[in-house]
C-alpha cells in the first residue's frame, strides 16, 4: 500500500511523497493552503525539485480562475492565454508531469495572471530512480548522426556558418545531433519557439545539455532551435535550426532489433 507522507515546503507548496515500491513520486499541492491563487508578491519561487512521473494539484474557484497551461516563456511572461496547451477547469485539477522540460502555466483570467497567479517548473529525471527504456513500438528507427559544425564543433565562429551548415542537410525523424563543445565555456539549450531564437532567449528552454558531449535524438517532425545561453555567443551566430521532416525509409525491424539499436544509442550517449 502506498505510503504517504507530508511534508510542508516554506508558505508556498505542500509536498507529499507517495512511495510505491523502490519508486517515489511527489505530489506538490500548489500554493500551499492558499491554493491556486493570485500572489502579491514573487511567493512561488522557494520550490522543490520537480522530476518526471510528479503530479501538480491546483485547488481554486472554478468560477474566477483556471489553469491554462501554455507553450513558452514568452506566453507565460505576457499572460497569454490565445493559444494553449491544455486547460483544466474543474477546480480540482491534477496534473502529472510525464516528461522533462519546461512546464508553464497560468490562469487565463488575465488581471489575475498579471497579478501573479502563474507557475512555470522545470522538471527533470529523478536520478535515484533508473530511466525506463521506451516501449517497442516508440523506439525509433536508428538514424543519422550529424556532428554540429563538422571540424568547428559547436562554438562560435560566424553568423552564419550554422544556418548554412543546416542548410546543406535533411533530417528526419530518428536522426541524432551531436554537439561537442568545450562545457567549461559553453552549453545547448534547445528553444521551443521563434522569438526566442530569434532574440537568443533562454529564459524558457525545452531541454538543456552541459556535458560536451550531447547526443540529441530528433524525435518530433518539425523546427527545433539549439543556442547556447552564454552572454554572447547566441547573438555572436552560436544558434542552431534544424528542420525535421518524417522518418526516412528504413527496412522494418523487429522489436529485438530496435530495442538493440536503442540501448546502443544510450550507451553511446552516456558512456
Amino acid at each position: 500500500m502506498a505510503k504517504t507522507i507530508f511534508g510542508f515546503v516554506l508558505l508556498v507548496i505542500t509536498t507529499f511523497t507517495v512511495l510505491l515500491g523502490c519508486c517515489s513520486a511527489t505530489v506538490h499541492k500548489v500554493g500551499g493552503s492558499d491554493g491556486w491563487t493570485a500572489k502579491e508578491d514573487d511567493t512561488w519561487t522557494d520550490r522543490p525539485e520537480y522530476h518526471v512521473g510528479d503530479s501538480l494539484i491546483f485547488e481554486y474557484d472554478r468560477n474566477l480562475s483556471d489553469v491554462t497551461q501554455v507553450s513558452g516563456g514568452l506566453e507565460y511572461e505576457f499572460c497569454d492565454s490565445s493559444f494553449p496547451k491544455a486547460v483544466y477547469n474543474t477546480g480540482h485539477d491534477v496534473v502529472t508531469l510525464k516528461e522533462p522540460g519546461s512546464y508553464y502555466f497560468i490562469t487565463s483570467n488575465h488581471t489575475q495572471c498579471t497579478s501573479g497567479q502563474k507557475l512555470d517548473v522545470l522538471v527533470t529525471h529523478d536520478p535515484s530512480s533508473p530511466i525506463p527504456p521506451p516501449s517497442p513500438s516508440k523506439i525509433l528507427p536508428s538514424g543519422n548522426i550529424y556532428k554540429v559544425g563538422d571540424s568547428k564543433r559547436w562554438s562560435v565562429y560566424d553568423s552564419e556558418f550554422y544556418y548554412q551548415w543546416s542548410k546543406e542537410k535533411q533530417f528526419h525523424v530518428g536522426d541524432s545531433l551531436l554537439f561537442e563543445y568545450n562545457n567549461k565555456v559553453n552549453d545547448v539549450f534547445e528553444i521551443s519557439g521563434d522569438l526566442e531564437f530569434l532574440y537568443c532567449d533562454p529564459i524558457s528552454p525545452v531541454a538543456v545539455h552541459k556535458t560536451g558531449h550531447d547526443l540529441v535524438k530528433l524525435t518530433e517532425p518539425g523546427i527545433h532551435y539549439f543556442i547556447s545561453s552564454e552572454p554572447g555567443h547566441c547573438e555572436a551566430g552560436l544558434k542552431l535550426q534544424v528542420v525535421v521532416g518524417p522518418t526516412a525509409n528504413v527496412p522494418k525491424l523487429s522489436p529485438l532489433e530496435r530495442l538493440t539499436r536503442w540501448l546502443d544509442s544510450f550507451m553511446f550517449n552516456h558512456h
